[in-house]
């Protein structure tokens, strides 16, 4: 599982490009030489189960993923865009005493007491190396990933290696994809959706994968128009910088099969605005680290604008109410998932995993939702996001959606505000596209628009851009506690 791929490639097609990255190409062959001699080197060098990666996107990752796996150990991808306080905790937390790095980023371990390996002095042109092929259980660990979330300390998702393969699997077959596709993004691979999406499932299917070590909207363009791309995946925010360069023309996209958009919800004028000028779509999909991480994905096959898709293989969905009781088709609630694609737990954290998972295996996605009679499932929002006022509950994305279809504003936030006569009411943070736009305008489209009164933002905060995580999220608790901090 997971690792087999790489080496029956090496071997049946082993002078064919696998990666493309910033330092040139890397055939099967040379990948699997590195995976094979860094497995092991590191079974020698750390008797821990898991080795940290802190790298960018690269062939050096892929190489080390699948390296440690050979050595026998789990990955924890470490996120190099936290802040110390979280790294910190990942490294504690997991009890690696070994870490992959590079010496661009190896200062953020500076304070950890760790065993590096500088991959840049290893040898570069491994010798060719049959390795002993290890035999994992579907439930061993193969990756511990922390959540990034909007708050608090990250928690260690354990994911098997049946959770990741019967997701890539689910993945392939249900989008159709093709070992002829070539695949770019720039989604980091600590990321869960950078690390199925663009490393496990083109390896298995014998793809070339373009990699850039960071995000830029004109190097992902000129990439785009070098290579035969065929797979774009990212996250909104990247789609929405790459709408906003005047360079990009419709012929750029033209060969691209799917554009995929994952990490949060793809914001509808965002969605409309890339149909109409390039005349492509982008394929919303959903999913979570817990669920490894794709559940639902809209396909060229099958694509309902405004869904996240409809569910994978694998995949079966509870939409509940309150008390967890089952609600029909139609009827909105706590979306929960269950599947082989679902996490083994958090990582030392008992209580945590039972409040997530049910006694029959379903996982509380705290993800508010529908499914429409055809299959296709909607996603309105966190449950936790939910405003409640004198009782009526209001789902913020309901009042982004509208308030982003007034032709001067890019980006939208809803959050709310303590009121001490109705219990909370709407705040919206805005990002404007003009100088020059006043919160009372936003306040009369609302009314025109026809959004209930109570529905509609009590105050309006135009901010330069809003706050988000290193993958991207709105971090919605800041700015509810700058409103709620304002008097």
């Amino acid at each position: 599982m997971l690792f087999e791929p790489l080496f029956t490639l090496a071997r049946q097609r082993p002078q064919d490009i696998a990666v493309l990255d910033d330092t040139g190409s890397h055939t099967y062959q040379q990948l699997a030489a590195m995976a094979a001699g860094l497995g092991i080197y590191l079974a020698s060098q750390t008797s821990r189960p898991h080795v940290g990666l802190l790298l960018p996107p690269c062939a050096a990752y892929v190489a080390s993923f699948y390296g440690t796996l050979l050595a026998g150990k789990s990955v924890v991808p470490i996120n190099y865009l936290l802040g110390d306080r979280e790294i910190a905790h990942v490294i504690q937390d997991s009890a690696i005493s070994t870490v992959i790095t590079v010496p661009q980023l190896a200062p953020r371990l500076k304070d950890a007491s760790l065993k590096i390996i500088d991959l840049t002095q290893l040898p570069q042109t491994p010798p060719a190396i049959a390795p002993r092929l290890p035999s994992p259980h579907i439930d061993d660990m193969a990756v511990l990933m922390y959540t990034s979330g909007t708050a608090g300390l990250p928690k260690g998702v354990m994911l098997t290696y049946g959770n990741l393969q019967s997701d890539t699997d689910a993945c392939i077959e249900h989008a159709n994809l093709q070992s002829n596709y070539t695949f770019i993004g720039v989604i980091p691979l600590f990321h869960s959706f950078g690390m199925t999406a663009m490393m496990i499932a083109p390896l298995q299917l014998g793809a070339p994968i373009v990699y850039m070590n960071r995000f830029s909207p004109m190097g992902t363009l000129q990439a785009i128009r070098k290579h035969p791309v065929a797979v774009l995946l990212g996250v909104p925010s990247m789609f929405a910088a790459i709408l906003r360069m005047e360079s990009a023309k419709p012929e750029d996209f033209s060969q691209i099969y799917a554009a995929i958009s994952g990490g949060e919800p793809l914001p509808a004028n965002l969605r409309t605005a890339w149909q109409q000028r390039f005349g492509q779509p982008v394929f919303e999909g959903y999913g979570l680290t817990e669920t490894s991480p794709a559940v639902a994905l809209n396909t060229p096959a099958s694509n309902r604008p405004g869904s996240v898709g409809k569910t994978l293989p694998g995949v079966q969905v509870r939409i509940v109410d309150d008390d967890g009781k089952p609600l029909s088709i139609g009827q909105a609630g706590e979306v929960w998932l269950k599947g082989p694609m679902i996490m083994k737990g958090y990582y030392n954290l008992p209580k945590e995993t039972a409040d997530a998972l049910t006694a029959d295996g379903f996982f509380k996605t705290g993800d508010m939702g529908k499914m429409d009679p055809d299959g296709y499932l909607y996603i309105t929002g966190r449950k936790k996001d939910l405003i409640i006022i004198a009782g009526e509950k209001v789902v913020p994305r309901e009042v982004e959606e509208l308030i982003v279809r007034h032709p001067a504003v890019a980006e939208c936030a809803v959050v709310p505000k303590k009121d001490s006569s109705r219990g909370e009411v709407v705040v919206a943070f805005i990002v404007p596209k003009t100088p020059d736009l006043n919160p009372d305008e936003i306040r009369a489209f609302c009314r025109d628009q026809g959004l209930p009164q109570f529905k509609i933002p009590r105050e309006v905060y135009l901010i330069a851009e809003l706050p988000r995580s290193p993958t991207g999220k709105v971090l919605k608790r800041e700015l509810a506690a700058k409103a709620n901090s304002e008097t």
